[in-house]
């Protein structure tokens, strides 16, 4: 049993029969939660009642293969946005390929991005890159204060080492690098501009980050769209006068209600106001980039330290397409192959804002799986192949009882300006269905002591 596992159990133990099985002091962490505005529609971010643990020797190899894989990734949208051909592969929208025509004032494609990851022992596989509007800093910062003096982690920290892993002053650090790289010369009002939800309760993390930045100095608006003008060359909400955003718009959501003569359009292509992440982070974000990225032909003139990482932690993926393309090293028809290797693939929607549902070919029987073939057929899909899920178990509260849940671990490296600076991790069923028990865990790297 590695380290890790006997502090899992050494955790798990000390709830389920130990000192903390008088669940107390989980009623006050749920209550400290709900006071920092840690809920959203009424339920907590954060079901569990225990962190999830990375080891040093895995978080290293987090940072190391997610950074020369944001290598690869900026390098091969710098391609796609000089070949018409590559830029077509990406399925994007007339209007998307528009917006990420426009020069966003700054080098760096995405300020902040997240990579999802499935970690097992040495082995690390990226699943996803959010480039768009990677989520979870905010949230996760706040998470690993509260549980880092909570009685049972006290406890382990008398055994183990316990680090941090937060992320929101190396995200501050960033957008304000952007700035300066846009030719900001002055200290910058800062908006982040959202859709509010009408049913929204609790706080949003963007509120968590608004209060950061006040604290840190900065003035600080949550705008929404429709609350933006721009007149004589200046972005303003009422009297707010704008000249950083951090966009929480995504970009297709912005283009069902909006057209490209919004203010904020506007303002961005006179280069009025510095956007991050700039409307080119859709290039990334669309899952065909893996398809690029996992495509050797296209990748062959990359350094060989990114073409490794592509290798050894992307797994193949594909446009979904009646077309013939490579799968280990030989020519394959796409649709023919997808049919018959149910058992190991998924079919997953090319963006994340819209109604399509993402197939897990192992859950399904054959049928099920032609329909789903068909409708990624006329639809924007990728196909990809799978990769094996991390499971740990994990102690809840529901209704005031414990009870032991095996999850699935989406480990998330939070990346700004390239560098993995920090964190968080996803637990969910791991099934195509709804679960109540899945949110956000804050993440520590752990250590033996001595």
């Amino acid at each position: 049993m590695s380290y890790l596992d006997d502090a899992v159990v050494r955790y798990n133990k000390s709830l389920e029969n130990g000192p903390y099985r008088d669940l107390s002091w989980a009623e006050g962490l749920h209550q400290r939660m709900e006071e920092s505005g840690l809920s959203a529609g009424g339920r907590l971010i954060c079901p569990f009642l225990r962190p999830n643990f990375v080891s040093r020797r895995q978080y290293d190899h987090l940072v190391k293969g997610g950074e020369a894989l944001l290598g690869a990734i900026g390098r091969m949208e710098q391609m796609v946005l000089n070949n018409p051909a590559l830029l077509a592969r990406l399925e994007l929208l007339p209007a998307e390929k528009m917006l990420a025509s426009i020069d966003p004032g700054y080098p760096s494609l995405q300020v902040a991005a997240r990579l999802d990851s499935h970690v097992r022992n040495g082995h690390l596989h990226f699943v996803q890159y959010n480039a768009d509007l990677p989520a979870g800093t905010g949230y996760a910062d706040v998470l690993a204060e509260l549980f880092y003096d909570a009685p049972p982690v006290k406890e382990l920290r008398k055994k183990y080492s316990l680090s941090r892993v937060g992320g929101r002053k190396y995200f501050l650090q960033a957008l304000l690098k952007a700035y300066k790289q846009f030719g900001g010369a002055k200290k910058p009002n800062i908006a982040i501009v959202e859709f509010r939800s009408t049913y929204h309760s609790g706080e949003s993390e963007y509120q968590l980050l608004r209060d950061y930045f006040r604290d840190e100095g900065y003035a600080v608006e949550i705008v929404s769209p429709e609350q933006l003008e721009y007149r004589n060359g200046v972005l303003r909400k009422g009297a707010f006068e704008i000249h950083l955003i951090y966009r929480r718009l995504g970009v297709q959501e912005f283009l069902i209600r909006f057209d490209l003569s919004h203010p904020l359009v506007q303002a961005y292509r006179d280069r009025a106001v510095c956007v991050v992440n700039s409307f080119r982070s859709e290039l990334a974000h669309k899952k065909a980039m893996f398809g690029l990225l996992t495509d050797e032909a296209v990748v062959a003139k990359f350094p060989a330290a990114e073409r490794k990482a592509i290798r050894e932690h992307v797994p193949w993926t594909r446009l979904v397409a009646a077309t013939k393309t490579t799968y280990d090293d030989r020519t394959i028809d796409l649709a023919d192959f997808i049919t018959r290797n149910r058992a190991r693939l998924t079919l997953k929607p090319n963006d994340d804002y819209n109604d399509q549902h993402t197939y897990l070919g192992w859950e399904m029987d054959d049928s099920g799986w032609e329909r789903a073939l068909k409708q990624a057929m006329r639809t924007p899909y990728v196909v990809q192949e799978k990769v094996e899920a991390v499971r740990s178990v994990f102690p809840l509260m529901s209704f005031g009882t414990l009870e032991f849940r095996e999850l699935q671990v989406d480990v998330r490296p939070h990346a700004y300006m390239g560098k993995v600076q920090g964190c968080s991790s996803w637990l969910s069923s791991g099934t195509s269905g709804f679960s109540s028990a899945e949110g956000l865990a804050p993440t520590f790297i752990l250590e033996p002591k001595g």
